[in-house]
């Protein structure tokens, strides 16, 4: 008799073995490495099966798409990641770091699909029943139609479901359920495979909208298998600093609606609470003009949002001069200064301090934020205060030419809807030609402060 063959491959990318490893060596990852023993001489064929019924093929056309429309949650903003609302039948994973309020927003979600009669089971594999209690008593989540449960194991959950009937089911979290038929601890790639497709089936099957806590990793990618995230419906990303009380949703993924949408919450004490407007979170609230400040318009999806960066240069006696960014890529800043001593002819730049900051704790990733932080930096160089109804976007290239970016028409309408009667961007050329402009505003805003106190 044939000898059988013992092959190890990788569940995540078909990378194969003759001895079993605990880590892959072709995608890296941990405990997905299985014996796929099979005896060489073994073939198996795969007969047709017959298609009845609503399974046989039709022409698109003839589908009817009327039992998969959005129903809206009763938040708008989340609403507005989603495209619309919930699908029936969707899965829906939410990923974020610890802390920045996933269980929150998904229990304020639970809350007002149970208040709209109807009724939401709500599985926590992490806390306690009393701790989620005591947590939607503080948020005012409190309705009857919401039903919690405390489960780690499967089985148990598909039981809840059949026992609660419920038209939405959230699970808190994906990698803390394990399964009986799956080899392995909870949260291992091999039970979030199976918990996300059993999970995934049961939708399908049911019509059942459930929504998924994903865990993140060290770089912020989500836990467990790649694969989780091709076989759901919809991924959003709940960003954050915790030291700030602004939230962003984000969808990285949407079968449903766009992913260029985003959504703005604040942390409250009573929870969390939508950000319809954010034009006011990210601009100060000074009278004057101060140098060292300038106004952009930032691009947050389809959301413009104005944001001002503020600098601050001083001389310094170190050999080396300090660079501080807080909101904004430090790379990004070092080549502006070296475009300003260079090409605006501001001499001596690089021997001073410099520190860049954003209002509000926005980052700023975009290249259209360059000619504002460009001019800030000017504008505390020089003394000279920018006029505060100016607005500046545009993107710095080494040559000194200001470039034009994506959406202006857009970033030129929020910017008149909220008093900003000045704008520079690509069309003053050069980068000291945008520096002069800028400056020139402020001297013109001084003059008219001094007419009117004669």
């Amino acid at each position: 008799m044939a000898r059988p063959v013992s092959n190890f491959r990788c569940t995540e990318c078909g990378w194969t073995t003759l001895k079993w490893a605990g880590r892959c060596g072709e995608c890296q990852q941990w405990g997905t490495v299985v014996d796929m023993t099979e005896k060489a001489s073994l073939a198996r064929a795969l007969k047709p099966a017959s298609v009845s019924g609503d399974g046989i093929a039709r022409p698109i056309t003839h589908v009817d798409t009327n039992a998969v429309s959005h129903w809206p949650t009763g938040i708008d903003e989340f609403d507005r990641v989603l495209g619309g609302g919930i699908v029936p039948g969707s899965v829906i994973l939410l990923s974020g770091e610890p802390g920045v309020g996933k269980s929150t927003l998904l229990l304020e979600v639970a809350s007002k699909a149970a208040a709209a009669k109807s009724r939401v089971l709500y599985v926590s594999a992490e806390e306690s029943v009393s701790q989620v209690r005591l947590r939607a008593e503080r948020t005012g989540a409190l309705q009857p139609e919401l039903f919690i449960a405390a489960e780690t194991d499967l089985a148990t959950i598909l039981g809840q479901i059949d026992a609660v009937k419920p038209n939405l089911v959230i699970i808190d979290s994906v990698q803390t359920v394990a399964s009986s038929l799956s080899d392995g601890l909870a949260g291992m790639p091999s039970q979030v495979r199976e918990v996300a497709s059993t999970l995934i089936r049961v939708a399908k099957d049911r019509d059942l909208p459930i929504l998924l806590v994903g865990h993140v990793t060290k770089d912020g990618t989500i836990a467990g298998p790649r694969l989780l995230e091709h076989l759901v419906d919809v991924v959003c990303q709940f960003e954050g600093d915790r030291q700030t009380a602004l939230r962003f949703v984000r969808a990285l993924k949407n079968r449903f609606g766009s992913t260029d949408e985003v959504g703005c919450f604040e942390m409250t004490g009573d929870g969390i609470a939508e950000v319809p407007d954010p034009s006011g979170l990210f601009l100060s609230r000074g009278n004057s003009a101060v140098s060292g400040t300038c106004v952009t318009v930032a691009l947050e999806g389809r959301r413009a949002m104005p944001v001002e960066i503020q600098a601050l240069v001083i001389k310094t006696q170190a050999p080396n001069p300090r660079r501080v960014t807080n909101g904004v890529d430090s790379s990004r800043v070092a080549m502006l200064l070296a475009v300003l001593e260079r090409r605006a002819n501001l001499t001596g730049l690089g021997g001073m301090d410099v520190y860049v900051s954003t209002v509000g704790g926005i980052r700023l990733t975009e290249p259209a934020a360059d000619l504002a932080i460009a001019l800030a930096i000017a504008s505390a160089f020089r003394d000279r205060p920018i006029a505060q109804n100016t607005v500046a976007f545009g993107e710095i290239s080494l040559a000194g030419e200001v470039r034009p970016v994506s959406a202006s028409k857009l970033r030129t309408a929020e910017a008149g809807r909220l008093g900003f009667t000045t704008r520079i961007d690509a069309e003053a050329g050069s980068i000291g030609t945008a520096v002069a402009a800028a400056i020139a505003t402020g001297v013109s805003a001084r003059e008219a402060e001094l007419d009117r106190s004669f």
